[in-house]
């Protein structure tokens, strides 16, 4: 009997089933990290207002025997989202938006408050709202003349750092929250006309296993 031929059927069942672990992992991790982020979330969010209510007021939420607060799934995340939208809406009227603003101000020049505001303040602008950066894909070369990275042009000019005909541009790391802020010559950026923001971040942050779509 050939040893040989013995070994060789196990080794091709091995990696067989090698094989379908990771096609199962593919296919499982996505699914599970995203339901595990969404349903975390929902959580979080849900908790946010009962908790709060029992701090101020503990008649209405009160403890059970085992400490643990007594609340109805899901009316704290949507009682949070109505207000969230009505705050939203509210905001777009003349009066409460100058309201907005005053307070805004009061804060970016409140010591110590206003690095937390304006870092948090700046951070949600950026992807949403009517001040988004984000919204500009581009290339960009910065390392070699024929080498090019994707990113978002932040600000279209630098003239407020000395740099005539110079633009910023953001480009994000693959896998990462992080990025890099380049200040180049114009020259050196082409403006993705064609892809969309969305696209050009999940390019980017997938280290450009995304496909991008026309």
């Amino acid at each position: 009997m050939d040893i040989n031929n013995v070994k060789d059927p196990l080794r091709f069942r091995w990696r067989q089933l090698l094989n379908y672990f990771f096609q199962g992992l593919i296919i499982l991790a996505p699914i599970t990290i995203t339901a595990w982020a969404v349903v975390s979330l929902f959580i979080y969010i849900d908790n946010i207002l009962p908790n709060f209510i029992h701090s101020i007021f503990p008649v209405f939420y009160k403890p059970d025997e085992n400490g643990d607060i007594e609340k109805i799934p899901g009316v704290g995340f949507l009682v949070i989202t109505i207000i969230i939208i009505l705050v939203g809406y509210v905001s777009t009227s003349y009066i409460v938006g100058k309201i907005v603003d005053f307070f805004g101000h009061l804060l970016e020049r409140t010591p110590g408050i206003k690095f937390i505001y304006t870092a948090v303040k700046d951070f949600l602008e950026a992807f949403a709202g009517e001040k988004r950066k984000f919204d500009k894909p581009v290339l960009v070369s910065v390392d070699a003349p024929d080498v090019w990275r994707i990113g978002f042009m932040t600000q279209e000019s630098g003239e407020k750092l000395d740099l005539v005909d110079h633009v910023v541009v953001y480009v994000p790391h693959s896998y990462a929250v992080s990025g890099i802020v380049y200040i180049v010559p114009l020259e050196k950026v082409k403006l993705l006309h064609h892809v969309s923001s969305t696209e050009a971040m999940k390019f980017a942050l997938s280290g450009g296993v995304a496909e991008l779509t026309h």
